[in-house]
């Protein structure tokens, strides 16, 4: 059963919101008066921010902030839940390539605008490469863009964004090269779930929260902290691996087609659990994910194995699992009582979201 989000979080994402908006638009306006070519990346970078996306880095930041005392009307807290959100859209914009992905929430993705604008513009060279390397740059411009926006906070939280970036790049290329072996054991998939998204969306937010408002405290609080997000963010990218192979059947809210993740052949910890419990012949069946040009029956009848090996209930149960102990890891905390309610809400929220 899915729960609504929360309302509170509506606030907090418009603050971010109108922040990312002022500090792209500067940007545009600046480089643009330098030649009017730059309007096009600059805004490409505007659209993707502002296509939604539910600012969970930014929540789970300010969470943590105003947790532990800080005070929520700080820039500095609003700069560094705006840099969350550039350091995301550089992710996606990263991992749509690598994955060739064509649609992200459910519109054409940043590299495919690019490759067809070559096209149709009768550009020279090649319209793939033209695409895919224009939007490696708005990538690192956004990377860029949240390394600004961290200028000036404290070592502790400098140290913990240092770590946060590097894992980030670390886990993105372990899901590269778990694809490439086709990797199927479960203890490299969980590294991969942890090391791709879980720490980056839900733990080292929390981090820098705490570590922003209490860094004379941090060593504590980032313990406590990491109690309530590893096992959260891990529960974060399980339901994100159900949504990728599954989708959501009634209404396709993902903004993904449908077994997306099937077609690329993605190490996740449901593809190890379906394999460890398959039979000979399910084994075959489930040896088509990620084969080229996986056809829409095969991505059915791979689906149908992983219902049958139990592979999707036991996820579901360890979802579920890893939710309860975020909960008593959050309980147990010394934030203040409306932080931990609200981040009961969320933990509450992510594990059982449909997109």
């Amino acid at each position: 059963m899915s729960v609504n989000r929360p309302i509170w979080l509506e606030s907090v994402a418009t603050r971010v919101e109108t922040r990312l908006s002022e500090f792209l638009k500067d940007e545009q306006d600046r480089w643009s008066s330098l030649d009017t070519d730059l309007n096009a990346p600059l805004g490409e970078l505007t659209r993707l921010v502002a296509a939604g996306g539910k600012r969970l880095r930014p929540a789970f930041c300010y969470l943590a902030f105003v947790g532990v005392g800080g005070d929520e009307n700080s820039e500095q807290l609003l700069d560094t839940q705006a840099a969350l959100e550039l350091l995301h859209a550089s992710a996606l914009l990263h991992d749509d390539i690598i994955d060739g992905s064509l649609t992200r929430r459910g519109e054409p993705t940043s590299h495919t605008r690019y490759i067809s604008k070559h096209s149709d513009s009768k550009w020279a060279g090649e319209a793939r490469r033209f695409g895919e390397g224009a939007v490696i740059l708005i990538g690192d411009l956004a990377f860029v863009y949240a390394d600004q926006l961290m200028t000036g906070v404290n070592p502790m939280t400098a140290k913990v964004w240092n770590e946060m970036r590097i894992e980030v790049n670390i886990g993105q290329y372990l899901d590269l090269l778990g694809s490439a072996q086709r990797e199927r054991d479960l203890n490299k998939a969980e590294r991969v779930c942890r090391y791709k998204s879980g720490k980056y969306t839900v733990e080292r937010p929390l981090h820098l929260g705490a570590s922003l408002a209490a860094p004379e405290r941090a060593d504590v609080l980032l313990e406590q902290l990491s109690n309530f997000g590893l096992p959260l963010g891990d529960a974060f990218q399980m339901r994100d691996d159900v949504l990728g192979a599954f989708g959501d059947t009634s209404t396709n809210l993902t903004g993904k087609p449908i077994g997306d993740d099937l077609r690329e052949g993605k190490p996740t910890p449901l593809l190890a659990m379906a394999f460890e419990r398959a039979t000979a012949a399910q084994r075959e069946v489930l040896d088509q994910v990620g084969a080229p040009q996986v056809s829409r029956q095969s991505i059915s009848d791979i689906q149908q194995v992983i219902i049958e090996t139990g592979a999707l209930e036991a996820l579901e149960s360890k979802i579920s699992i890893l939710v309860e102990q975020s909960m008593t890891a959050i309980r147990k905390s010394s934030l203040n009582e409306v932080a931990v309610t609200r981040l009961i809400e969320l933990a509450e929220f992510v594990a059982s979201r449909k997109n």
